[in-house]
């Protein structure tokens, strides 16, 4: 793992949530995208060498709407750089980390993902990221 790539921030409304943190950065959002295989919209600021982005739900029942509607607004995940997802999602296999997704998948920001289970990351989802 190479760095913190972003933090992301589960918003329930993604043009306010937009507005604060461009008030708090002082900087607008870089990239606003729709997700549609994880039913979301996400916004990404940068910050340094790493992102904060906001992702709100587009959908009754996706995961964010799920995550929002038990723990409210708030850190929904952080998001580690690596150089090869594939090889990343092995070690971390073989080390007992429980992957949630097999295969990587498209996400936001033109990267490829994978999420581990938060039951095997001390209660935190944590996403694996390579630029596709």
């Amino acid at each position: 793992m190479r760095k913190i790539e972003h933090l992301g921030i589960a918003v329930s409304d993604l043009e306010k949530s937009n507005a604060l943190i461009a008030k708090l950065l002082g900087r607008e959002p870089y990239k606003e995208e729709s997700v549609e295989s994880e039913g979301v919209t996400t916004s990404f600021f940068e910050l340094g060498e790493s992102k904060i982005e906001l992702v709100a739900s587009e959908k009754p029942g996706s995961a964010i709407d799920k995550f929002i509607a038990k723990k409210g607004e708030g850190i929904h995940h952080i998001a580690m750089a690596v150089d090869d997802i594939h090889a990343e999602m092995r070690r971390l296999k073989e080390e007992g980390f429980i992957l949630l997704n097999e295969k990587p998948k498209k996400g936001a920001d033109n990267k490829l993902i994978c999420f581990l289970h938060p039951k095997s990351t001390n209660g935190v989802l944590v996403e694996l990221c390579q630029d596709a």
